[in-house]
């Protein structure tokens, strides 16, 4: 089983007062660079070994952004080994760090990495939960990509869940989206998988 990675790569720049001087980095930054380089090439034991030593880093300079995009990447990391108990760990340290920085875009980026983890536990309520903010979420600000995305990762869960008429029905709303925006090969695609989700839920 693979799991995919979400395509971010920081919360944001993870560079803090204790940086250097003149774009100098610190130890902790090299080492969450080469760790995010690992994980960029599915190389998990070696990511989790800089990550880790960048974590430290961060936690001795009291670089909360740092700790916010070691754990991030960590959480990755532990994706990439298909141990969800502890990327769960991982996301929701750097979760609460973006909390408190109000960092909406990253909430958001994280969200989907939170889904990835629950779903691998077979927590799929909890999953489908975040599943409804990202797609609350996405409604309010007129996102009909991110509201197709998430309604496909939603029909995932559901099949998952053995709940093909769940699945259907997000398929098809995701199909309504995409002819409202005249992209009728994909709306009959998704159509003809809930037409054939419905058939299973019969």
């Amino acid at each position: 089983m693979s799991t995919p990675i979400q395509p971010i790569t920081a919360i944001s720049p993870a560079t803090g007062p204790d940086s250097g001087q003149d774009g100098e980095k610190s130890q902790a930054q090299l080492d969450f660079e080469e760790g995010r380089g690992y994980v960029e090439r599915g190389e998990a034991a070696l990511a989790a070994v800089s990550l880790h030593n960048a974590l430290r880093g961060f936690e001795q300079e009291g670089d909360r952004v740092g700790i916010a995009n070691a754990a991030n990447q960590l959480g990755h990391a532990c994706l990439l080994r298909q141990d969800y108990t502890a990327a769960l760990v991982h996301y929701q340290r750097a979760w609460s760090i973006c909390e408190e920085l109000d960092d909406a875009v990253s909430l958001l980026a994280l969200a989907r990495c939170l889904i990835e983890a629950h779903k691998g536990l077979g927590e799929y309520r909890v999953a489908l939960e975040h599943c409804f903010d990202l797609l609350d979420n996405y409604q309010r600000n007129n996102n009909p990509q991110g509201s197709v995305e998430v309604l496909e990762m939603m029909a995932d869960i559901y099949v998952l869940a053995e709940e093909p008429g769940k699945a259907a029905d997000a398929l098809r709303t995701a199909a309504s989206i995409h002819a409202n925006f005249k992209h009728q090969s994909i709306a009959d695609s998704l159509r003809k998988r809930a037409t054939e989700l419905a058939g299973e839920a019969d």
